[in-house]
């Protein structure tokens, strides 16, 4: 049966290797790492052998790892902690203008609490240019956050230099990798970070398992209370099966990920290409170099974008019109907006993620049948081949 799912930012099939080595450990391997006793002390070396496969991943210690429930927790768990326990130095705090909800939400509950907040704008590429970066610090600023990669546009930003600007300055730096890690080549030492939030699913691994790196002179105030699990970071029995997920999947992208990049970039070109090529009144959107490697984003113009993403599944083609977190909140998005996208234009916007399981043939099923469906929906559309008032060219809102 022809089809394709390209739709691989927002959910990803658990690797068959992977799931294999987890399944004795709902059953067969059940004890509490925290118990003192043989079979518990086994379950808390397993768990330390993986803290070790994902550190080996993104070129941390181990001890610098703490296992989450999701890349959302982890990002929480980065502003939170540090807000709350920097405070008494400052509470002035410094984010992009198009990171993900989970980091934009946790400064907006911040800010209720007396924090202030400042909200970098970028280019029209979507990257932050490190010179505003350092206008923007203050004497009370405790921390930046950038993202590594925005999983709407594909951007890669420039962290190691934004991150030197915040260490000259005493500044904690955290960057979300939720989008990167698993995708592209990921090294903390090498980005100069002192937090990394970083999710299972992007790795092959099942939901409900993240991680944190932290630099160990980071000093975190935790966000769940009750035992000492995770060297008292994060309260709650370890999630042993997923944090197994997790370690065998970083393992097998560790010594995956060189081949996997260069054919997600070749079915990404090739993708990208045939678009541009097949389709008018198409934008290219994120930076045109600098973005993931399986990362493709576009806006359609007189389209909903929500009207294409329904007819290419009826296609069987799965995609998605941005970040899986905002697809169901009927807004305008804010990345575009920040872009400098049209709100028309932005009402047509389209992303694909490629990962390594997808073929040419899933590529040319796309080119094939894309952009008869396109036209089809801009035959319906009152716009399509209407000149746009200005008032309705208005850049989409924040």
């Amino acid at each position: 049966m022809n089809g394709a799912y390209l739709d691989n930012a927002s959910a990803t099939p658990v690797r068959k290797e992977v799931l294999d080595v987890m399944l004795p450990y709902f059953n067969e391997h059940f004890a509490n790492p925290s118990n003192v006793y043989d079979i518990g002390s086994e379950i808390k070396q397993v768990v330390e052998e993986q803290r070790a496969k994902v550190a080996n991943l993104i070129n941390a210690k181990p001890e610098e790892i703490i296992f989450t429930s999701s890349g959302a927790e982890a990002n929480n768990m980065a502003i939170k902690g540090v807000a709350f326990a920097r405070q008494k130095k400052g509470k002035h705090i410094i984010v992009s203008s198009i990171e993900h909800h989970s980091v934009l939400n946790s400064v907006r509950f911040l800010e209720r609490l007396d924090f202030e907040v400042t909200f970098l704008p970028v280019d029209e590429h979507g990257l932050i240019d490190p010179a505003r970066l350092s206008k923007a610090i203050r004497p009370e600023t405790i921390l930046v956050s950038i993202m590594h990669a925005n999983n709407e546009i594909g951007t890669i930003e420039p962290i190691s230099e934004l991150a030197a600007n915040c260490k000259e300055n005493g500044i904690i730096f955290h960057t979300d990798g939720v989008a990167s890690v698993g995708n592209t080549q990921v090294d903390v030492n090498e980005l100069n970070v002192d937090l990394l939030s970083l999710s299972g699913p992007a790795l092959g691994a099942p939901k409900g398992i993240g991680a944190l790196f932290f630099n160990k002179g980071v000093r975190l105030m935790p966000l769940i209370h009750g035992g000492i699990q995770e060297n008292g970071r994060r309260a709650g029995t370890e999630n042993v099966p997923g944090i197994v997920g997790l370690g065998t999947a970083a393992e097998l992208v560790s010594r995956d990920l060189p081949g996997t990049e260069n054919h997600c970039r070749k079915l990404r070109n090739r993708l990208v290409n045939g678009i541009l090529d097949r389709v008018e009144k198409v934008t290219y959107t994120g930076h045109p170099d600098k973005r993931l490697p399986g990362h493709a984003s576009f806006c359609f113009e007189a389209i909903e974008g929500e009207a294409l993403i329904f007819m290419l599944a009826q296609a069987g083609i799965y995609t998605n019109t941005g970040s899986a977190c905002a697809s169901k909140a009927l807004k305008t998005s804010p990345v575009l907006g920040a872009i400098g996208i049209r709100a028309d234009l932005a009402q047509g916007s389209t992303v694909f993620t490629i990962n390594g399981n997808n073929t040419e043939k899933e590529i040319d099923y796309v080119l094939e049948k894309l952009p008869p469906i396109v036209d089809r929906l801009r035959e319906l559309s009152p716009i399509w081949g209407k000149e746009i008032p200005e008032y309705e060219k208005d850049v989409c809102a924040h």
